[in-house]
């Protein structure tokens, strides 16, 4: 009898789109994928899930993606979380090694805003966003600097037709496992940055 498994397995997807929310608010660089003449042209940006439910972004003029960005076209937008090796060490049973992460797949269409005060707005809405919780840094309507950069950005808002959240986290495993699964994916990413730039950032 042959077995039919379905892929991705069923226990490694989460479907609550509030956890996808919280993905995207967590760690907002995200990555689009737009695609000219069969090929994709990909594109790194932070967006900002907004209180209507879409995304907003911005985006410099002389990026060829720019030109995407517009008219309804389809765009495919990834959301990374934390992510790291996982070796059978960390298991109170016996296990394969294996890689744990959080992703979130969104598809959807993108159209370009064109309001010079909406984007104004915006930048300084993002900031707000980003600076939290601390808010060190304000972002003043009248900042000079941000008043010369207003045309060489251009916004985007992106409406979401599909939501997949990929959270692959040992759920397969008895529940020590999963318990010591995360544990180690903390460790991992918080120790790994550290030693990451300790490398390749010398000062």
């Amino acid at each position: 009898m042959t077995h039919i498994l379905s892929y991705p397995p069923e226990h490694h997807q989460d479907n609550d789109i509030n956890h996808m929310i919280e993905v995207i608010k967590t760690y907002p660089l995200a990555t689009i994928v737009s695609v000219k003449n069969n090929e994709p042209l990909i594109t790194h940006l932070p967006l900002i899930y907004n209180y209507e439910g879409n995304l907003i972004g911005h985006i410099d003029i002389y990026n060829p993606h720019a030109k995407l960005l517009k008219n309804d076209n389809d765009i495919t937008i990834i959301f990374s979380g934390p992510q790291c090796y996982i070796s059978p060490s960390i298991y109170a049973t016996k296990q394969l090694p294996t890689w744990n992460y959080i992703k979130v797949h969104l598809k959807g269409k993108v159209k370009a805003i064109e309001s010079k005060d909406a984007l104004k707005e915006s930048l300084i809405t993002m900031t707000e966003f980003l600076e939290a919780p601390d808010h060190k840094y304000v972002l003043d309507a009248d900042n000079s600097r941000m008043e010369g950069a207003l045309n060489y950005i251009k916004m985007f808002e992106i409406s979401i037709d599909s939501w997949e959240g990929k959270f692959k986290l040992s759920q397969d495993k008895k529940p020590q496992d999963m318990e010591n699964a995360r544990a180690e994916l903390i460790r991992v990413n918080q120790e790994s940055v550290e030693a990451f730039l300790g490398k390749c950032f010398k000062i």
